[in-house]
């Protein structure tokens, strides 16, 4: 299903952009060395509820998971790089930890993710596996517009990703919102520009570059939903919602302006 959103629902998807941006911003500068993973899915949980939105994951059970979810955020650290579950683990300095976030409020959906760095240690590799995520995620959404097709923005990502010298999984990729949080089109981070849907106003779509820092291979954990590195490499994950409107395209989820 692929929904075009009205003015009225366009409206309401940035406030639920804000949120997503802002739960995502907090729990960032809560994420220090001994916090623990589940302490920052009830923080998430905290910060959903009061806003009056509805978490995408509690029940969210597609074919690839182990039943629902049953998390409010996905905490990916370290070798994790997709729908980490929230476990008993706490976090060490230098911990590259992944937090991806998908709210509904008022009807839409707004869906984001960013890696960061946790302390002050700084592994070497890890800011620049961050940083190729987050240039790619740029030259995505640079690619995106009415009359672009899904193949523009996966070969920009691609492009930049391959360039740092990162192998590209297209087995999981960005997609489209609107009501639901997984919608078509799949936005595979590689391919060829001029295939694929054409761009057109009114459409969400949640654009996600991940990378892991020497494969392109996933494992999954017993969990049923954790997905690693197959080498035990570090990996990072960016993300953004972002509407194609009349003249361009408008990124949702970025933090209420002060």
């Amino acid at each position: 299903m692929i929904e075009l959103l009205n003015d009225d629902e366009l409206h309401r998807v940035r406030a639920t952009g804000h949120l997503v941006a802002d739960i995502l911003q907090d729990l960032r500068g809560r994420s220090v060395p001994g916090t623990n993973l589940l302490q920052i899915d009830r923080w998430a949980r905290e910060a959903i509820e009061a806003a009056g939105a509805v978490s995408c994951y509690v029940d969210y059970a597609p074919s690839f998971g182990r039943g629902p979810f049953g998390h409010y955020i996905c905490t990916s650290l370290n070798d994790a790089v997709l729908h980490g579950r929230p476990h008993d683990e706490v976090l060490h300095d230098g911990d590259l930890l992944s937090l991806d976030l998908a709210v509904s409020l008022q009807g839409v959906v707004a869906d984001s993710a960013i890696s960061f760095v946790v302390g002050d240690r700084r592994p070497p590799g890890s800011p620049e596996l961050i940083a190729a995520t987050e240039q790619a995620l740029t030259a995505g959404i640079a690619a995106a517009g009415p009359g672009a097709h899904v193949g523009d923005i996966a070969h920009a990502i691609g492009t930049v990703l391959q360039g740092a010298g990162y192998r590209v999984n297209t087995q999981f990729g960005g997609h489209g919102v609107g009501s639901t949080m997984h919608q078509d089109p799949h936005v595979p981070n590689a391919g060829r520009p001029g295939r694929g849907y054409r761009l057109r106003p009114g459409l969400l779509l949640a654009i996600e570059p991940w990378v892991m820092a020497d494969t392109d291979e996933l494992v999954t954990d017993e969990d049923g939903w954790t997905l690693r590195s197959a080498t035990g490499s570090r990996t990072a994950h960016s993300e953004h919602t972002v509407a194609i409107t009349e003249d361009g395209v408008e990124v949702l989820t970025l933090p209420t302006p002060a």
